[in-house]
């Protein structure tokens, strides 16, 4: 295809002013926030473009100037029993900013009196205080140390403060995020002023995402690009379905039309139960399966909701360990439950488990831990699904079988661990960087996964759960 996605291609395409600062690039907000502001702009209700700012030190992907910041979302699958397949060029994007080759042009977005929202997916790592981020670092390492001087810059110009909205899957991700910030305001010597500006003049909603996004569609984009007329290197696959649940004030909503735009946003005082029944329901499951599948040589999503083992291995972990832990009528648990296993078994698209398995320490401790933990607390046991996803991501991150992707910091704490096997798991589980707390002190736990990690090890990730017998009733 020699024709590619530019605006010589489609020079009729909108330009808009910049409303919006997004941290990140990749795949899963270029197919969630920049799609809904596409709609709103299809529909003339925002009539604003993004400007994406990297946050990772990592060689600029030349395809985004390349295609003048254009690429098209597909969306795939079933949704109200339809088969959806539609795909539509986004235009919303204005440039790309990299904070760590041109940090003064990243700064300088704080002079734009038309910027007003802040978007982030970081993953769950990103929202986290790294002590060595200094003011005057170009740039600082961490997402909040980026945004705490990029906030200070607007605040020291008299200007008035953004609606700031983190997409990051970790709990009150919002006020953790504002938290940061005030902490590197306290650290750097900011002043009580700057202080007062960000907490008065700024809001931080905490917000919930869901919606499944592969990425690029690799088994299929010739004939994608055959049946588009046009080739295009950075082409995103989704589902159809989009939840947006925003913690916020009813003037963000106004602003914000996204609900006019037919987009499924709910904007409310208290998103808890929304969060539970996500994260819980949805990537917990996809977190568990990640390590388990992979280790038994399966690759995608759909292969492991069609798998006999490994398909009764999610449906029990949900019914068995996950809903009964859930604070919400079990019915309504249930048809949830039902309603993301068929999103699971999307055939139209291919959801990497490797790509779920980016950042799988701090996606466990977001995701699964808080469920183990209540469960041994309230039954006086271990939840042995759980427990035996957990034992596939410590022996997964000794990274002789599996590709580990995880923060450097994270996998240098494996490594040191994995130098003694025999003392890998009381080792690991001390270490309250990493889960939050010292996970040695739960009652069974370390002989428990001793136990799983040695039968995975022995016979496999698909034998393990078919021995399990009953309690899973795999198939053999």
């Amino acid at each position: 295809m020699s024709t590619t996605l530019s605006r010589t291609l489609y020079p009729n395409l909108p330009t808009y002013p910049e409303r919006v600062i997004q941290f990140g690039d990749g795949n899963f907000l270029r197919a969630f926030t920049v799609w809904q502001v596409q709609q709103m702009n299809n529909q003339g209700l925002f009539e604003g473009s993004i400007v994406m700012v990297k946050t990772l030190a990592s060689p600029r992907n030349e395809h985004f100037d390349n295609q003048n910041h254009l690429y098209t979302v597909l969306l795939n699958g079933i949704m109200d029993e339809q088969t959806v397949r539609k795909p539509e060029i986004m235009s919303c994007v204005s440039r790309i900013v990299d904070p760590y080759s041109e940090y003064e042009r990243f700064l300088a977005l704080a002079e734009q009196d038309s910027l007003e929202f802040i978007t982030s997916n970081t993953t769950e790592a990103g929202i986290a205080y790294d002590p060595k981020d200094r003011l005057d670092d170009a740039p600082q390492n961490s997402f909040p140390g980026k945004l705490t001087a990029l906030l200070y810059r607007r605040f020291q110009l008299g200007k008035q403060g953004f609606t700031i909205i983190p997409c990051e899957l970790i709990d009150r991700n919002g006020e953790q995020l504002r938290d940061i910030v005030l902490r590197y305001a306290a650290d750097w010597n900011l002043g009580n002023d700057f202080i007062h500006w960000t907490q008065q003049e700024n809001t931080f909603c905490c917000s919930l995402v869901d919606r499944i996004v592969p990425g690029f569609p690799h088994d299929t984009a010739a004939e994608w690009e055959q049946e588009l007329g046009y080739s295009d290197h950075l082409m995103v696959t989704a589902e159809p379905y989009l939840l947006w649940v925003i913690e916020g004030p009813e003037e963000a909503a106004k602003r914000l039309p996204l609900r006019q735009a037919g987009v499924n946003a709910v904007f409310t005082r208290d998103m808890t139960l929304y969060r539970e029944r996500k994260v819980h329901l949805l990537n917990a499951p996809h977190t568990a399966m990640a390590a388990l599948g992979l280790l038994a040589g399966i690759s995608t999503v759909e292969a492991t909701m069609t798998d006999p083992d490994f398909s009764v291995y999610v449906k029990r972990l949900m019914e068995d360990e996950l809903i009964p832990m859930l604070d919400l009528p079990r019915p309504e648990l249930e048809e949830y439950a039902r309603t993301v296993r068929e999103r699971f078994l999307n055939p139209f698209i291919r959801h990497e488990l490797a790509s779920i398995s980016l950042n799988s320490v701090s996606k466990f401790k977001a995701r699964l831990l808080p469920i183990l933990l209540r469960y041994q607390q309230e039954r006086g046991d271990l939840p042995k699904l759980i427990t035996l996803a957990l034992a596939a991501l410590l022996l997964a991150y000794r990274g002789d079988r599996l590709e580990r992707k995880d923060n450097p910091e994270v996998l240098a704490l494996f490594d040191e661990a994995w130098k003694q096997p025999a003392h890998l798991v009381p080792s690991i589980l001390q270490k309250k960087e990493l889960w939050g707390e010292d996970l040695s002190t739960v009652p069974g736990l370390s002989d428990r996964l001793k136990v799983d990690i040695q039968q995975l090890e022995a016979l496999g990730a698909r034998a393990v759960l078919q021995q399990m017998g009953g309690e899973i009733s795999c198939n053999d």
